[in-house]
């Protein structure tokens, strides 16, 4: 999405409003799959919510991330001129881009009719993938698909171990009091209103595995506001998710302070998206 905007070659106001909106766009985008976002995952993984329920997210997401388009696009006038080309497709790539799809439509699927844990069926689709790969390709000067696992950042996974084990200490000491108190002041849908504000400031991961060690009781339609609460929220500030992150890192000009002129903005269509997904848990 970076890239696309910088080809556009628009002037540095164009560029940043485009460049807010991915960012909201991308992380509304996700909350709605396990595969999407982190967080998403973390709640299913811990029984609060269903797999097509999830889904449903889709829609509040959808109509709000359409929104604020067009409110953003005030203004916005010219002509954009993209050069056209053609990028030749291999066939085993167009093969492992189906498997993907496939995999996903599976994982859902084997999930709510049998009950099989995600995680078996993208190991399998995984496994599908590197036996395509090995039979198919026939270009030598191309590096193994095997290669490219030698290149995962595993310093990630181990930091979201590190955070998971960090939580898992604070709860143990009782440090996590103080955060769940909220939840005994004010009913789950203003609570969860403002765990989605709070991770534009603290990372979404160790908020979402404090609340779930925590023990809250909440609705599954709570459980969604919680959702899309802390997978939509961090867009509020350019520092709240990984997609402003990257998008502070690849676009000239997006700063703190740039990001926070769209503050109110953002606010609104976060408020706007959450009213959405209350209104749908009343009918789930």
């Amino acid at each position: 999405s970076c890239s696309l905007i910088l080809s556009l070659n628009l002037d540095v106001k164009k560029r940043l409003q485009f460049a807010v909106l991915v960012v909201f766009a991308v992380n509304s985008g996700g909350v709605s799959l396990i595969t999407g976002d982190v967080t998403t995952l973390m709640i299913f993984l811990a029984d609060k919510v269903e797999i097509l329920t999830l889904l449903t997210l889709a829609i509040p997401a959808s109509i709000t991330v359409f929104i604020l388009a067009v409110f953003m696009s005030r203004g916005l006038d010219g002509i954009v001129i993209l050069q056209g080309g053609s990028n030749p497709v291999r066939k085993v790539d167009a093969v492992i881009a189906g498997l993907f799809l496939l995999t996903i439509l599976a994982t859902i699927v084997s999930n709510v009719l049998f009950g099989v844990p995600p995680v078996l069926s993208f190991l399998f689709g995984l496994s599908i993938m590197f036996l395509v790969s090995r039979f198919m390709s026939d270009d030598s000067d191309l590096d193994p698909i095997l290669e490219y696992i030698r290149v995962i950042e595993f310093e990630t996974l181990l930091f979201f171990l590190g955070i998971l084990l960090l939580v898992g200490m604070l709860k143990e000491i009782q440090a996590l009091d103080s955060l769940v108190a909220i939840y005994d002041v004010l009913p789950p849908l203003y609570a969860n209103y403002l765990m989605g504000i709070f991770s534009a400031f603290i990372d979404n991961v160790p908020l979402t595995a404090a609340l779930l060690k925590s023990g809250i009781e909440m609705s599954p339609g709570e459980w969604m506001g919680l959702t899309y609460a802390v997978g939509v929220g961090g867009s509020i500030l350019v520092i709240g998710s990984a997609a402003g992150i990257v998008a502070m890192s690849k676009i000239e000009g997006l700063t703190f302070s740039a990001y926070a002129r769209y503050v109110l903005h953002l606010l609104a269509a976060y408020t706007l998206g959450y009213s959405g997904v209350y209104l749908l848990g009343l009918v789930i």
